[in-house]
């Protein structure tokens, strides 16, 4: 296969996400009313409920057997190895260039978490279809990489939807309490000077105003003393010492109850529940096949996946009209990411995958091998945009991150994937 058209082959699924996106941008930028961000707001909270959980359990219950986890147990081990290199090099650029607090998670989560979704779903089989490939006949080739990106994204949902889920989540909690406490600093001042009614509107930095006074005084600052001078007089059960392992078992109370809460969120449940009707064979001749009684149940549930990439691509375009010209992410952040994920990733997942296969783990089937490879070249996972909506921080940052990265991505991916199919051929 020569290079051109490899280039065709990795372009065409990013060209399409790109061009959603322009439609997002362009319906949030001249149709205002139509695409607002209250619009984008509710949009997201459709796919987080509904459109993310029915992809990922169709796409499960549909392709994953007992047989083949047992046989592809090391793609699982592979994608987490992705996130936690992409993770612990996000962690050292986020130490490095030192971004605002609010911001660290999201770069880490660009780092480590690809889009193990739709591109992998549209890349893979279509290499298969291309003449001179290393794989064998068409399409035997075509059900096997389909088989076998169905199951990467299926499994990659369960480590985007927990691991970094949780970053996204962070990230949400840093930006409320930095908002809170700009509130507390204001409004402590104003107090302190008595002129609290003159004062003008407060506004976020989020854009929302704040008119009445007596609303502005958040539930925190209400439960603060401020001293005539203006300072805060805290109190003395908030500077009372913790018993000796006190606060280690807080923290590991809390880790398990952040765990707990993000199990049951609902793409986290459809990946559990997906893995479950296809592994289980009686379940799933119920519900998956043309002549299973309840197989509406599955029909319904991907047309509802199949919402999924198109609302979210156009989502991120449209927050990408708030982030032009005033995103806090600097080109040096971006710049990294584009480092971590185009060239320390793929070098890393060369090395990974081949002592992999020199230890016996991986099938005879060159094409798995690839999979495994492309796993580690794929740029930032789209449910970021979702989750960054869904906490209210880093909108226009995420929708900045995710042009620049999708931008790359059609030549990372080809000059890749060129490297790839030469060293399995």
């Amino acid at each position: 296969m020569d290079f051109l058209n490899l280039l065709v082959v990795a372009s065409m699924p990013v060209l399409q996400l790109l061009l959603i996106g322009l439609l997002g941008a362009f319906l949030a930028y001249r149709c205002s009313s139509i695409f607002s961000d209250n619009v984008r707001r509710n949009l997201n909270k459709i796919v987080f409920a509904v459109f993310f959980p029915s992809l990922v359990f169709s796409s499960l219950a549909k392709t994953v057997t007992l047989e083949e986890l047992l046989s592809w147990w090391y793609m699982p081990v592979n994608i987490g190895i992705t996130f936690l290199i992409g993770g612990i090099l996000g962690w050292i650029v986020v130490k490095i260039l030192k971004p605002a607090r609010h911001l660290e998670g999201l770069i880490i989560a660009n780092c480590s978490a690809g889009n193990l979704g739709n591109l992998m779903l549209m890349i893979v089989p279509a290499v298969c279809l291309q003449d001179g490939n290393p794989f064998g006949d068409k399409s035997t080739c075509s059900l096997r990489g389909l088989s076998y990106a169905s199951t990467s994204m299926a499994i990659g949902s369960i480590y985007i939807w927990t691991h970094t889920y949780s970053l996204i989540k962070r990230d949400g909690t840093t930006y409320e309490e930095l908002i809170r406490a700009e509130s507390v600093k204001k409004m402590a001042k104003q107090y302190s000077s008595g002129s609290l009614e003159d004062q003008p509107a407060f506004t976020t930095e989020i854009g929302e105003a704040i008119n009445d006074p007596e609303s502005q005084l958040t539930s925190s600052f209400k439960q603060i003393d401020v001293n005539p001078d203006g300072t805060i007089r805290q109190s003395l059960l908030a500077n009372r010492k913790m018993k000796p392992g006190e606060h280690i078992w807080k923290m590991v109370i809390g880790t398990f109850h952040e765990l707990a809460e993000e199990l049951v969120e609902p793409p986290t449940v459809a990946a559990i529940t997906g893995f479950a009707v296809g592994a289980i064979p009686w379940l799933k001749s119920v519900i998956i096949g043309s002549n299973a009684p309840l197989k509406v149940i599955q029909n319904t549930l991907e047309l509802l996946g199949n919402g999924t990439v198109p609302c979210t691509t156009l989502i991120l375009g449209g927050n990408l009209t708030r982030g032009i010209g005033k995103t806090a992410v600097k080109p040096s952040a971006i710049v990294a990411i584009a480092l971590v994920r185009y060239i320390a990733l793929p070098i890393s997942g060369i090395f990974v995958v081949k002592a992999a296969s020199s230890f016996g783990f991986l099938p005879k089937d060159p094409l798995f091998s690839y999979v495994l490879l492309t796993q580690f070249t794929l740029p930032p996972a789209v449910a970021i945009g979702v989750m960054a909506q869904l906490f209210g921080v880093g909108l226009e940052e995420s929708s900045v991150i995710f042009l620049w990265m999708y931008l790359l991505s059609a030549l990372a991916l080809t000059a890749w994937s060129t490297v790839f199919l030469n060293l399995l051929s």
